[in-house]
């Protein structure tokens, strides 16, 4: 096994156990777009680039990877987990969606946002807050919508951060912290350490939840 500060190759870094791959931000290299799908499609976890910050996450029906990602996250429950989708085209899989947050969502997406909707009964329970609902995601970012796009399905992300719960936006902090846990990592440089804004569209009223990255002034009550 070569060490991770030994070796490199064009985009591909030799690690101990991560993967690790550069991507341009516009024009993402659709080889190491595929190399992290079949690793999505075999269990793994992958973290990658949003409009954000970087996210970690897998396959939303496999449960073996689901498990790996909530113990690396320790307490899963206190956490806040997304699905990241390409489109709105098949939102009604996954959530419950009245007209008026679709024509939110529609409006504000792809963007620096999640909203929060009712659970669809098809999503693994697992994946509920206590009330039954789930956050959804469409990032203005390339890589990720590539990514999700090939895989043909949402996948379950939460931030990078450290044990103390801080942000993570350095690619070589974050190889060196999760090199042994995750199995690959699409990189696009430091990004910005402002999550996304959080809006709950699960009630009769929109409710700020987090002010982000994204302009919220529009659900102000």
């Amino acid at each position: 096994m070569i060490s991770n500060n030994v070796a490199s190759s064009n985009n591909l870094i030799y690690g101990e156990f991560m993967e690790y791959y550069d991507l341009h931000p516009d024009n993402p290299q659709s080889r190491y777009i595929n190399k992290a799908v079949e690793v999505l499609k075999s269990g793994g976890l992958v973290i990658y680039p949003t409009d954000t910050i970087y996210g970690i996450g897998c396959d939303i029906f496999n449960k073996e990877a689901l498990e790996k990602l909530f113990y690396i996250k320790q307490d899963a429950s206190t956490k806040l987990f997304s699905f990241i989708c390409a489109d709105l085209k098949d939102i009604s899989k996954y959530a419950k969606v009245s007209d008026f947050a679709y024509r939110s969502m529609k409006k504000f997406l792809p963007g620096p946002y999640t909203f929060v909707l009712p659970a669809a009964k098809e999503i693994p329970k697992k994946l509920w807050s206590k009330r039954h609902t789930v956050g959804i995601r469409v990032p203005n970012n390339n890589v990720t919508l590539s990514l999700v796009r090939e895989l043909g399905n949402p996948i379950i992300s939460t931030s990078v951060t450290n044990r103390l719960g801080d942000i993570l936006n350095d690619p070589t902090e974050i190889k060196l912290i999760f090199n042994s846990q995750v199995d690959l990592m699409l990189a696009s440089g430091i990004l910005t350490n402002k999550p996304s804004s959080v809006i709950d569209l699960s009630g009769d009223e929109p409710e700020v939840i987090r002010v982000g990255a994204g302009d919220v002034s529009a659900f102000a009550i």
